[in-house]
């Protein structure tokens, strides 16, 4: 693309800012970096433009050369800008010129039975098969994760143990992790002790026994549509009937549509994923996470939260959590570090509020508890101080992923298909032209040894037959690179 101009002098669009003495060298390119990522967002600086040398930047913002090309090669890694042989910087990709939105689908207006299972097991084949490309599995590769200081904790935890951690763990869960729990609360403005907190087999335990606790078979359960077909699998279950709220894939869920359908369908619970949602990414704003609130606890309908992937925010700071605006314990918040941190240890939680007690009895009931080893390694490995950090390092990863392959999508997909902008999480969410079929398109890419998840599979209702997820958990390379571009031609070349 031409350049619409040649030269861009940052003081002349409000960018320079005086940079404080006390800000940490290491983090300083970071700082400098993402002032200038948001006027590449903002179309300050446009596609093509050139962008000042690294001894004009360094000059600019009185900052060393080092820390100049530090900020040039972090916005060079996340395909923002690109260095042109005896030319300089450039901006290549703004996440402004990627595909429009989604459009939002309206449920079916009732309460409906659960049944996915054909789809969903074609969707889980071969998991581990290192040949194929696992678009389709919403988690962290191996390679973002800290093996080698889990495989330590581990050690310690057997080493330390006076039983070799043999014995079963308290029913509510291991004290000094749940301790530990309490204390990541305090990043989305939470005060909790460790009493507050249930220890359970991941996420998903921890959703079917908030859900055992507020209903009984046969009730109604509002939900997100699109969301997590694993969520439809508890449903089944539980023999509950699902009612399906629309969801935007910028703000989330539609209140006015949930207020309407509280009384039309006699819900009785609700289940949400305020927090950037599977497969949407969206993220509910505050006000609005309020505003559910409220209505809710007028309503007497116990909300539970899922915020598996509240703490893989791209932004500044991590987004509030519905339990955050919970004055009258309704709010049965759930959370997992199987999305963060080990997707095999399945150790996850439940804050029940009110209903904590019908909670540890399901939980005893259920499997006694939780696996005693894994719970004290995880307690080991968060006293260090090293999960902070590690998150860090994770977000960074994940939100680099997320513009590399918005930015294949762009160049590889047909001009008329539609993307979401996550502001977090792991998912793209994408709309096709309408004659295409989902499904048919798993099938096709699956002989190619690629996997993704059709929308049927987020929908009990059939919906979203011309959508589906891509996960952005693995680091992008020019395999990945290549899978993008064969599901492109996939879908360019599709025959009904």
């Amino acid at each position: 693309m031409k350049n619409s101009f040649s030269f861009v002098k940052f003081d002349h669009i409000s960018l320079s800012m005086e940079i404080e003495n006390e800000v940490k060298p290491d983090l300083l390119y970071i700082e400098v970096a993402d002032r200038i990522e948001s006027l590449i967002e903002k179309e300050t600086f446009k596609i093509g433009d050139k962008l000042l040398s690294v001894r004009a930047l360094s000059k600019e913002q009185g900052i060393s050369l080092s820390t100049a090309f530090q900020a040039y090669y972090h916005l060079e890694s996340k395909g923002l800008i690109e260095a042109r042989p005896q030319s300089g910087y450039y901006v290549k990709f703004s996440p402004q010129h990627g595909r429009e939105e989604p459009t939002c689908c309206k449920p079916i207006d009732e309460a409906v039975p659960v049944s996915l299972d054909e789809m969903i097991a074609s969707v889980h084949t071969d998991l581990r098969a290192r040949s194929k490309i696992h678009f389709s599995v919403s988690s962290p590769a191996p390679s973002l994760l800290p093996t080698a200081k889990l495989n330590k904790a581990v050690v310690q935890a057997l080493r330390e143990s006076e039983d070799s951690c043999l014995n079963y763990e308290d029913f509510q869960g291991n004290e000094v992790l749940r301790q530990q729990i309490a204390k990541l609360a305090f990043n989305w403005g939470g005060v909790l002790s460790d009493d507050d907190i249930v220890v359970t087999n991941g996420c998903l335990e921890a959703l079917s026994l908030c859900l055992k606790a507020v209903t009984q078979p046969g009730d109604a359960v509002a939900i997100e549509s699109p969301t997590y077909y694993g969520i439809f699998q508890v449903m089944e279950s539980l023999g509950l009937n699902v009612v399906e709220v629309p969801s935007h894939s910028g703000e989330g869920i539609d209140l006015n549509y949930l207020e309407d359908a509280i009384s039309r369908c006699d819900i009785k619970a609700c289940l949400f994923v305020c927090n950037f949602n599977n497969p949407l990414g969206s993220l509910m704003p505050d006000e609005n996470k309020k505003l559910l609130v409220e209505l809710l606890t007028r309503k007497n309908i116990p909300l539970i939260e899922d915020d598996i992937y509240g703490e893989l925010y791209f932004g500044k700071t991590r987004p509030k959590t519905c339990k955050f605006f919970d004055t009258h314990d309704m709010v049965l918040q759930c959370g997992s570090f199987s999305k963060s941190l080990a997707p095999g240890y399945r150790i996850g939680w439940a804050v029940p509020g009110k209903y904590k007690n019908k909670v540890v009895a399901l939980k005893r009931m259920n499997n006694i508890s939780t696996n005693t080893l894994l719970q004290e390694a995880l307690s080991i490995f968060l006293q260090k101080g090293r999960y902070e950090l590690h998150l860090r390092h994770l977000r960074k990863a994940l939100h680099t992923q997320c513009l590399r392959y918005s930015q294949a999508i762009a160049e590889y997909f047909p001009e008329s298909t539609r993307v979401t902008r996550p502001q977090g999480g792991f998912s793209l969410w994408i709309e096709m032209d309408e004659k295409i079929d989902a499904f048919k398109l798993h099938k096709q890419a699956l002989k190619h040894n690629i996997g993704i998840a059709p929308g049927h599979i987020f929908s009990t209702q059939g919906q979203f037959q011309n959508y589906f997820r891509i996960s952005y958990g693995l680091p992008y390379t020019e395999r990945i690179d290549e899978g993008i571009r064969i599901v492109g031609g996939l879908i360019t070349n599709y025959k009904t």
